[in-house]
């Protein structure tokens, strides 16, 4: 039971459905400029664009000064650290230097203006340095079409507002062979779906006032329009029930794999769930369906959903927001009643753990520590250890004897999370880079 194709073809023969946001006046804020929300709230909200159905992200940067356009990019950072979905962003680009800081930041692709035609040589550079995949191309209005065919040259993907073409401009992207994106403005899914069956015509991106992808998508995909969306090949009447015919469910955190809690589920509830994309159960003790976070905006977004080998269970794997006991904490398992020790063998959770010691070591200096030498000795200590340990790995692996090197790169990666630390880095934000690669 699953939600997307495997990766690599996770968009094929579908429409992409984007989600549109911005950073402005030293905010985050929607494409009607309405506000997001300062700090962590603007960040959390930004996030739940993906949560809510959308497949992709459009940042634009309407920052005016230097200093709010490194705001911008901060924004974006935090925004591409929490969230899942991809992000597309521009809007403050003049040099070369400027799409290299949105693509650092995290960003899938970058966008460029293709209505000043001084952009036209920093599109090539760019493409030839970033690949042209990587460079999108925004015509701010359909006399540019002409010049599509001068994008595309470049493997660029065109993005135009959709609300603004005529039965003329139609008629013309009809003709064209490039690949566009159309901003969908205000207008309804019965609208967009007439954009979307154009077969070069990827998708859309939403705005303020149609932005909840996912009920946007329903509507299409009742309208025949190819969108992701979850999909069950098992019918609820092929599972075995218990005697209330009802099914537990076990929620996990996708990240950790935590377990948060179990639940259970009626046909309501599951059909709810896959329609709405967030977690929806029956309670026994009300005899009613509840939909988590409804009360406490603790929703969970769900990412997969797994049958048991006896159809009698499902396993969903969720992005929890908040906590998901009731008690406040993150998971209703927070009562050991028994354990023995054993070694943690989960390469992510040792070097977590490993890393957090670090932190602790960088935030609460402890005397005699060999942590704490290094950060008081400065980043040119940390990296004179770190290039004396990628050494040692490279003499270790001439030696045939495999204990050396597993010793040397033990000592490497320590010594490299060090250097994390001081850089402000995290190891979510290295496996978020390697995924994305």
């Amino acid at each position: 039971m699953r939600r997307l194709p495997e990766k690599g073809k996770a968009m094929e023969g579908y429409k992409k459905i984007l989600a549109g946001f911005g950073w402005k006046n030293g905010n985050g804020v929607y494409f009607d400029g309405s506000s997001l929300g300062e700090g962590a709230t603007g960040i959390d909200l930004a996030c739940r664009l993906g949560d809510q159905g959308a497949d992709e992200l459009m940042f634009w940067d309407y920052s005016e000064t230097d200093k709010e356009h490194e705001s911008a990019i901060g924004f974006l950072k935090e925004v591409i650290r929490q969230a899942d979905a991809p992000v597309i962003a521009g809007g403050k680009i003049k040099r070369l230097e400027d799409v290299k800081k949105y693509l650092y930041a995290g960003a899938k692709a970058v966008f460029l203006d293709g209505g000043n035609d001084d952009n036209v040589d920093l599109m090539k550079e760019a493409a030839d340095r970033f690949g042209g995949e990587k460079i999108y191309t925004w015509l701010p209005d359909p006399s540019c079409l002409s010049k599509t065919k001068e994008y595309a040259q470049l493997g660029s993907t065109l993005m135009i507002p959709g609300w603004e073409l005529s039965e003329a401009d139609m008629e013309e992207l009809k003709g064209s062979e490039e690949t566009f994106l159309l901003m969908a403005g205000e207008i309804q899914p019965e609208e967009m779906a007439g954009l979307l069956a154009l077969s070069n015509v990827e998708g859309v991106i939403l705005g303020k006032t149609n932005l909840e992808a996912m009920a946007a998508k329903q509507r299409l995909k009742a309208l025949s329009v190819p969108v992701q969306t979850f999909e069950s090949p098992v019918s609820w009447e092929d599972f075995k029930k218990n005697g209330d015919g009802l099914l537990p469910v076990v929620i996990q955190d996708y990240r950790t794999m935590e377990v948060l809690m179990v639940a259970y589920m009626n046909e309501e509830a599951f059909e709810k769930t896959l329609h709405s994309g967030r977690m929806t159960y029956y309670s026994r003790s009300r005899q009613t369906l509840w939909t988590k976070g409804e009360t406490s905006g603790h929703y969970q977004y769900l990412k997969s959903l797994s049958l048991d080998c006896d159809n009698d269970t499902l396993l969903a794997k969720v992005r929890q927001v908040g906590a998901a006991c009731h008690t406040g904490n993150k998971s209703c398992f927070f009562q050991t009643l028994a354990e023995k020790e054993y070694p943690q063998t989960n390469p992510l959770k040792v070097f977590e753990d490993v890393f957090q010691v670090i932190l602790d070591r960088k935030t609460h200096p402890k005397e005699g520590s060999y942590t704490n030498y290094l950060f008081d000795k400065g980043i040119d200590k940390i990296l004179k250890k770190v290039g004396e340990e990628a050494t040692e790995i490279i003499i270790a692996a001439k030696n045939p004897d495999p204990e050396e090197i597993k010793y040397e790169i033990s000592d490497f990666l320590y010594h490299m999370m060090v250097l994390m630390a001081e850089k402000k880095i995290s190891w979510e934000d290295i496996t978020r880079e390697l995924a994305n690669r």
